[in-house]
């Protein structure tokens, strides 16, 4: 089974969500037999790279709300992230452009380290002091090195900003046809779709639902041919 998870490293609930899931999926007896697949999207798409600024800032003139509105809310993620184990600091975090984080993360799919460097990065944006925005590509460089991707590698993605681009873009459009206008989006074997950092026991549920609504296999020609089994292989008789 599959699951795909569309998600932007700039999101609260996202990073949240994910630990939501994971711990459902954890508790899944299936939980070997089901691949998940990290999807992009952006919640400032088109945003430009040295367009930084402080997170409550981009909360009072995105939403309208006052300063001590936006504050409120970050202690509010803070307590929500610390009910599943994170670390989230309320104060002095900064915003900007997740393009180049995307791209990344197509390439560390081909490597088979998305998972290492989503999960870096979100502890990075999250729970440490230094800026995945304002300290540039060196920060980003050091973050897909340690999640096990190569360094020239990683600098030539960030030097031509056309690669995996059209993979990021892809991701998005596809997050609109199935109708979702938000994230976290997860959606399981694309039959079931759930929106939002639902409850564990929600993902659980989803799981559960997913796993046993599995067409059975069919078998295409039901004639005897040659195969191997646990008792050895068949050798033709001539």
């Amino acid at each position: 089974m599959r699951v795909e998870i569309w998600s932007d490293i700039a999101c609260p609930w996202c990073y949240v969500g994910k630990a939501r899931f994971e711990k459902a999926l954890e508790a899944f007896p299936h939980r070997d037999q089901v691949e998940v697949v990290h999807r992009s999207f952006e919640l400032d798409p088109g945003r430009a790279k040295n367009d930084i600024q402080p997170v409550i800032t981009m909360l009072t003139k995105k939403y309208g709300m006052s300063e001590a509105q936006a504050q409120a809310g970050e202690e509010n993620l803070g307590a929500q992230a610390a009910a599943e184990g994170l670390e989230y600091r309320t104060r002095g975090r900064d915003h900007g452009s997740t393009f180049d984080m995307h791209r990344l993360l197509h390439l560390a799919k081909e490597q088979g380290r998305q998972h290492e460097l989503l999960a870096l990065l979100y502890k990075a944006n999250f729970a440490e002091d230094r800026s995945v925005f304002s300290e540039g590509d060196e920060r980003l460089v050091e973050l897909a090195v340690a999640a096990g991707l190569d360094d020239d590698a990683v600098r030539k993605v960030l030097a031509d900003p056309t690669a995996y681009a059209e993979d990021v873009r892809a991701d998005e459009r596809e997050a609109a046809e199935l109708g979702a206008n938000g994230v976290p989006f997860f959606v399981l074997d694309r039959k079931y779709g759930v929106s939002g950092a639902q409850p564990a026991d929600v993902f659980a549920q989803a799981l559960t639902q997913a796993w046993g609504e599995r067409p059975p296999l069919k078998l295409i020609d039901q004639k005897d041919a040659e195969a191997c089994g646990p008792d050895g292989c068949a050798v033709p008789q001539h």
